[in-house]
């Protein structure tokens, strides 16, 4: 009687050099879907406002002296005999406008760290530290824009604390809360092996508030833009804020209009560029990075 045949197991399928194997496109796959989730969410975003601007124009019947179109916008920046005149203005404001909201951007974004990094290490720099923070949150821009130009005056100074306030206020308690929210065994863990306080916080707290700060990111991009424009408005006399306030003034109610879709284009596509930086760095350094 002759043996049964036994058949060796199939080895698995080696790619061709310079050929993906299936894990990597497996792999790949999920990053190129998140990717396109967060542009498919900016596209539909800017359609919601496209109807809904149109939308209210019409149904509250506005002037269209007063109230201008998504047409009128278009015309008064591409095809109107001024239209190169128009954009250069615009964006030349815009320009300034980005450059102020990135000053109190940066600014605000440092000391939410800094001050967040403090609450954590200590009880007592978290008492003193968030009813002032508290404090800056809870009263109005506009009231503290004249103490703020007295003391800084009314350059790059007055901006960084103006933006900066409405920043840092928001990104303070969300990093703090990503700061506390490190695994307590890790934290032991490093404790048990010599590590203080800092060590912890280098290695474990940090780390693991990595999506915490990129949320604190993506809320602080507007809101540096909001605090830039409040600045220039009320301070500087320059920018998109000013340059609203100096349309309005003078009846250019397309420029004004204008002026206000731009810079909130610009705030679309920070938010979006926000987002995707945190999808490469959560993918390559967060909790779950290298996971399959």
């Amino acid at each position: 009687m002759s043996a049964p045949l036994t058949h060796a197991p199939a080895e698995p399928p080696v790619a061709a050099p310079g050929v993906a194997g299936p894990a990597a496109v497996a792999r790949s796959h999920p990053a190129w879907r998140r990717v396109g989730r967060v542009l498919l969410d900016a596209a539909a975003t800017t359609a919601v406002v496209l109807i809904t601007w149109t939308t209210l124009l019409a149904v509250f019947d506005v002037s269209p002296y007063v109230g201008k179109g998504p047409a009128q916008v278009w015309e008064y920046l591409v095809t109107d005999a001024d239209a190169g005149e128009h954009r250069t203005e615009v964006l030349g404001l815009l320009g300034v406008t980005l450059t102020d909201a990135s000053i109190g951007f940066v600014v605000g974004m440092a000391a939410a760290l800094v001050l967040a990094a403090a609450i954590v290490l200590s009880r007592t720099a978290e008492g003193a530290i968030m009813p002032v923070a508290m404090l800056l949150r809870s009263v109005p821009l506009i009231a503290l824009a004249p103490i703020i130009v007295l003391l800084v005056g009314r350059g790059v100074a007055s901006v960084a604390v103006m933006s900066g306030i409405v920043v840092l206020f928001p990104a303070l308690v969300t990093i703090v809360l990503g700061l506390r929210s490190a695994s307590p065994q890790m934290r032991d863990v490093v404790t048990v092996l010599g590590g203080g306080p800092r060590t912890v916080l280098r290695l474990v707290q940090l780390p693991a508030a990595l999506p915490a700060v990129f949320a604190a990111v993506r809320i602080s991009v507007p809101g540096a833009v909001t605090g830039a424009l409040i600045a220039e408005w009320l301070a500087t006399g320059g920018g998109i804020g000013y340059g609203v306030v100096s349309a309005v003034g003078r009846a250019q109610n397309t420029k004004v209009w204008a002026l206000v879709v731009v810079v909130t284009l610009a705030s679309l596509v920070l938010y979006t560029i926000a987002q995707l930086l945190e999808q490469w760095v959560l993918e390559r350094f967060g909790p779950s990075a290298g996971r399959a």
